[in-house]
C-alpha cells in the first residue's frame, strides 16, 4: 500500500467492514482490509478500510449512502 491511500472507513464489526469493501469493490472503488484488531482478544482494535486518494470522495460518498439506506 502506497502513501497515496488514504482511510475512509474505520469500524469494530467484521461483518459491517466485509460488507461496505464488497460493496465498495462492486462499485468500481479499489478497497482493501486492514484488519488491526488483536488476534488473541478479538474485542480490542479495529478494522480499517483503505482506498487510493484519488477515489477517497466517491468512497465516503457510497459509505453514506450505504448506511443511509439502513436508517430507513
Amino acid at each position: 500500500m502506497g502513501s497515496d491511500w488514504v482511510l475512509i472507513y474505520e469500524t469494530t464489526n467484521p461483518i459491517e467492514a466485509e460488507i461496505i469493501l464488497s460493496m465498495l469493490n462492486e462499485n468500481g472503488v479499489h478497497a482493501i482490509e486492514m484488519n488491526k484488531r488483536d488476534s488473541s482478544y478479538q474485542t480490542f482494535g479495529n478494522i480499517q478500510l483503505y482506498c487510493p486518494q484519488n477515489e477517497a470522495l466517491t468512497a465516503v460518498h457510497l459509505i453514506k449512502e450505504n448506511n443511509n439506506a439502513y436508517d430507513k
